[in-house]
């Protein structure tokens, strides 16, 4: 699969939901708690992502 989301904790020790495509991390959240959090920023992504507008500059 060419893209993937990965949860990984970060050096302050918080769970952190990454996006990766073709292994480069393209974006990343906040720090979390728990890996609850983490997953449902992930749901949360999918479920608003679709319908998000696009603003350019």
């Amino acid at each position: 699969m060419a893209h993937r989301f990965v949860i990984e904790k970060n050096k302050a020790g918080e769970f952190v939901a990454k996006f990766k495509f073709n292994n480069e991390l393209i974006w990343w959240t906040e720090g979390y708690e728990s890996r609850a959090s983490a997953r449902n920023a992930i749901a949360s992504i999918l479920k608003n992502g679709p319908a998000a507008e696009v603003l350019e500059d």
